[in-house]
């Protein structure tokens, strides 16, 4: 587990109680900014996300963490490696949205003491209209692409 000291922690998804986070992902206010989440959430397809997310982990050395504020679950989040590039996610719970730029900081000193990750890309989708918080840490608008059948707002970091 990282912890940073202010209360921001990051641990590991297998860790969280399963049903806390279906209902986190199932809830219509973080679906709708997830247009991949094309499937209900059950026990049975958390199994699945679940075993993906510990294989990039396995693959990569690097992933998701469960994020935890003041010891409580606040959401996921973290780096993924898709083709040479580091895409970075967060998925919080709506009573946590409030943290994703101090949450975004933590996680970016990450990459940024890993030699392997010289950019971080953040694919973010057309649903979410406040793009301030991305501008103001320095992330460049690179185009829209198309990723796993949606479209994307795509930007790109240097680390």
């Amino acid at each position: 587990m990282y912890n940073s000291g202010d209360g921001i922690a990051f641990g590991q998804l297998r860790d969280i109680p399963r049903e806390e986070i279906i209902a986190h992902m199932s809830d219509p206010r973080v679906r709708k900014h997830m247009p991949l989440l094309k499937f209900e959430l059950n026990s049975e397809t958390l199994s699945e996300f679940l075993a993906t997310k510990e294989a990039y982990w396995r693959r990569d050395g690097l992933g998701h963490w469960a994020i935890l504020f003041k010891g409580t679950y606040a959401g996921w989040g973290g780096f993924q490696k898709e083709g040479v590039e580091w895409d970075f996610g967060l998925v919080l719970k709506p009573e946590f949205f409030g943290l994703g730029v101090r949450i975004t900081q933590k996680a970016l000193m990450v990459a940024r003491a890993d030699p392997r990750i010289p950019f971080v890309t953040f694919l973010v989708p057309p649903s979410r209209k406040n793009l301030r918080a991305l501008v103001r840490l320095g992330a460049q608008f690179t185009g829209e692409v198309d990723h796993g059948g949606a479209r994307f707002l795509k930007f790109r970091l240097e680390t």
